[in-house]
């Protein structure tokens, strides 16, 4: 294997937004190493997402290319914590969320909420609630919805609080990144569709899922998590390669010093490729679509506090690197 490195899409001062290899917290810009010649599939002025598009052969070539990048005394390297990380695949042409899909995180919901059958004692209910997750999980099948890509943002820009909601939550989540087309793929083939992974956080306006107004619509998706920058986005790529086990990752957020997610990604129910099977069943996968996996209990709700304007979110997962986020009052 390969050196480890991560992609990036970054700017700077200096520095238009470009495709960057990341390699000890130490990135530089893809264009800069090409110096204007093509290194096989990979192209001088290529992005990310267009990376992803070709990914079986960029693979090999980027393994190759980032090794002989690190041996050049002559490039210079910048400090990642130097520029300006945006969303990785800003392109993205769908996302894809797997709602209620980390066991300890539903019974947490489910608990605090007081959702289910009248009459039980808070034992009974944390029962009732763990014997539905385990039967879902033998007998049922992923939840799955869309986002509007609209709702990307960058791994630390500022995520602008809407006055329309008095209840926004964070939900930091492992970030599947797609590498090739599919439809009705396998789940025994379906990891051969992962390109990378990231790190996402599925914003939440919790006060918005619920439709009042007409019962039978059920949960509002839309309002409810497709609002602008409700879906901060990186910093980096990691290829599939460097991440052998995506089931025992750390995952931690704090808000403004809190720690308030400390889970790994274990508790997950439905593994990624149960998920790429079920998607890939209704709807094609696409070259750089992001599966967002679902999140780990310690949300919001469990706490009855929520994000507030002010609030600094550091979120992590273990190789992936680190997003922090100002929470800004929107002023709409």
């Amino acid at each position: 294997m390969s050196r480890k490195y991560a992609l990036a899409t970054f700017s700077s001062a200096d520095q238009p937004k470009t495709a960057g290899i990341v390699i000890d917290d130490n990135i530089i810009s893809l264009d800069l190493v090409l110096g204007g010649e093509p290194f096989g599939p990979i192209e001088p002025g290529m992005s990310v997402f267009q990376l992803v598009q070709r990914w079986d052969a960029a693979l090999p070539a980027l393994d190759t290319f980032c090794e002989r990048a690190c041996g050049r005394e002559t490039l210079t390297w910048r400090r990642a914590k130097d520029v300006t990380l945006h969303a990785p695949v800003e392109e993205a042409r769908q996302i894809f969320c797997t709602g209620a899909n980390y066991r300890t995180h539903v019974v947490h919901l489910t608990m605090d909420t007081g959702v289910g059958p009248e009459g039980l004692t808070r034992d009974e209910l944390r029962k009732w609630a763990e014997d539905m997750m385990d039967e879902r999980l033998a007998n049922g099948e992923p939840y799955a919805f869309t986002k509007p890509v609209s709702a990307i943002a960058g791994p630390n820009d500022p995520l602008l609080l809407p006055s329309n909601t008095t209840k926004p939550d964070w939900e930091l989540e492992l970030a599947v990144i797609i590498g090739k087309k599919g439809l009705n793929i396998s789940r025994a083939e379906a990891m051969d569709f992962v390109a990378g992974y990231s790190i996402v956080n599925d914003i939440s306006a919790r006060d918005l899922i619920a439709r009042t107004d007409y019962k039978q619509l059920g949960t509002d998706w839309l309002r409810a998590k497709g609002q602008p920058g409700f879906l901060p986005f990186g910093p980096y790529l990691v290829p599939a390669q460097f991440v052998p086990n995506p089931y025992d990752l750390k995952i931690n957020l704090s808000v403004s010093g809190k720690m308030m997610q400390d889970e790994t990604t274990g508790d997950m129910m439905f593994n990624i490729a149960r998920q790429i099977e079920h998607i890939s069943r209704y709807a094609w996968l696409l070259p750089g679509d992001i599966i967002c996996t679902g999140s780990p209990a310690g949300n919001g709700t469990h706490y009855n506090r929520f994000l507030r304007d002010g609030d600094l979110m550091v979120g992590s997962i273990e190789g992936l690197g680190t997003q922090t986020i100002r929470c800004v009052a929107a002023g709409y």
